[in-house]
């Protein structure tokens, strides 16, 4: 398939073997990974030779994390946060996990903010994929697509989120320019470390940072 737009946090299928950056062969977990169908993660970082997608693979273990480049040509699948939202209201109240439980319960908040979001990281994974790589104490990484400067109560809700969950939940907010972490943000507004594809940037203001 020749896959459209592509954004940090995407997880991507593809067909054959990713690269690694330096041509090194991919170690027996990668290649274990890919044998499973294991997504990889879209990064932040500029397209590599012929515009392939600079991507990121994971095993089983907390160590097993490789950055890789996918050909934008081999890519079947492409599965976003926003996708995954949409399985959380299948969830079980008593799911046997954290982060799953917190995934549930943050919906509907999350939904009535209005902005498109959608779990990242090992739940995202999990939801996407169906392998077993989370545990009791992982956290609920989310992504919440943020074009413009929240107001004062949006602000207070988002925070109220992450200090009354049942889980530590990690929201990246996703500006279009770059990404950042709203627990660095909300405690140090006029000075955030914004990701970008091109390296992080240290921004006074992550919504009116130049391109």
């Amino acid at each position: 398939m020749t896959p459209g737009p592509l954004r940090a946090h995407d997880l991507l299928n593809a067909s054959g073997v990713p690269r690694t950056p330096d041509g090194a062969p991919l170690p027996d977990w990668a290649l274990a990974a890919c044998r499973l169908g294991a997504p990889m993660v879209v990064r932040r970082a500029p397209r590599g030779a012929d515009s392939a997608i600079a991507a990121g693979l994971r095993g089983k273990a907390r160590h097993e994390r490789l950055p890789v480049f996918i050909a934008s040509d081999a890519i079947t699948r492409v599965t976003t946060p926003e996708m995954l939202a949409a399985k959380a209201s299948a969830l079980p109240h008593d799911a046997p996990l954290a982060a799953l439980r917190t995934l549930r319960a943050l919906a509907p908040e999350l939904d009535a903010l209005g902005w498109a979001w959608g779990p990242t990281g090992g739940v995202g994974f999990t939801l996407a994929s169906g392998l077993p790589v989370l545990r009791g104490d992982s956290d609920l990484d989310l992504v919440v697509r943020m074009a413009h400067t929240p107001s004062a109560m949006q602000r207070e809700r988002l925070a109220r989120l992450l200090d009354e969950a049942e889980c530590r939940v990690d929201m990246q907010i996703d500006t279009g320019l770059g990404g950042f972490a709203l627990r660095d943000w909300l405690a140090s507004p006029r000075r955030t470390l914004l990701k970008t594809d091109f390296g992080p940037r240290l921004v006074a203001d992550p919504w009116n940072e130049p391109a």
